[in-house]
């Protein structure tokens, strides 16, 4: 396993996803980015942004979108509404070479969700609301599923890729299935494939979502660091 991935690469997730391999679902426009319509709300300008990159991003959405600038440190021109505030931390891998946990020993059960999946993964977002999801949020990575009676029932994917790194994120289970270890066992698989890719796994989450947190760390995971969350609407 490789354990020296370049933690800097951490610092600007978005940005350097958006410059590395996601560049093929970026849309760019002087020193700002964001992803395509439908892949994700995700935006970057440099922190220390001037007026010029803010007017870049803002024609790059559009006026009235949402700039979801994740952990983004930068602050927009006063004419940007602010949507949310979120306080958060950044947990990466720390663990041995699987995770300890419900099924961590096998992904049976366990299947590869694709765009046919689409209209089952947007309902169970809706459902449990584990953080934003789009219609071709799918194309940022690979995406699990858990089915009960054919149902999807739990799911968990790949969003962002700075190098050496993929944070694992989506991660949610239907209410009427929890308790069972899904979760566990969905981080479990994919925390497999992208050790197999020489890559290190982290991720995100709210500070309110306190169960989440405990599982991750019981799984390997450790803080990182702790980040703020920020979301404006475009003039």
């Amino acid at each position: 396993m490789r354990v020296d991935g370049d933690v800097v690469a951490l610092d600007d997730p978005v940005g350097a996803s958006l410059r590395g391999h996601h560049a093929h679902l970026a849309r760019r426009l002087g020193r700002a980015a964001t992803y395509l319509p439908g892949v994700a709300t995700f935006s970057v300008v440099p922190a220390d942004a001037d007026a010029v990159a803010w007017a870049d991003l803002a024609r790059l959405l559009g006026p009235g979108e949402l700039a979801d600038m994740f952990s983004c440190p930068a602050t927009p021109p006063p004419d940007w509404e602010p949507v949310f505030t979120l306080d958060g931390r950044q947990l990466i891998w720390t663990g041995s070479s699987r995770p300890d946990g419900t099924g961590a020993g096998t992904d049976t059960g366990v299947v590869e969700l694709g765009a046919d999946s689409v209209p089952e993964m947007l309902d169970l977002i809706e459902r449990t609301r584990p953080g934003p999801f789009w219609p071709r949020t799918h194309e940022l990575g690979t995406y699990l599923g858990i089915r009960d009676n054919g149902a999807l029932v739990a799911m968990a994917g790949e969003r962002l890729r700075p190098p050496g790194w993929t944070e694992i994120s989506a991660v949610c289970t239907a209410p009427e299935a929890r308790g069972r270890g899904h979760a566990a066992r969905l981080i479990s698989a994919l925390v497999a494939r992208i050790l197999a890719r020489d890559e290190r796994p982290f991720l995100h989450a709210t500070e309110t979502n306190t169960g989440a947190i405990a599982l991750y760390e019981r799984l390997g995971f450790e803080t990182r660091t702790h980040v703020t969350f920020r979301g404006f609407r475009t003039p």
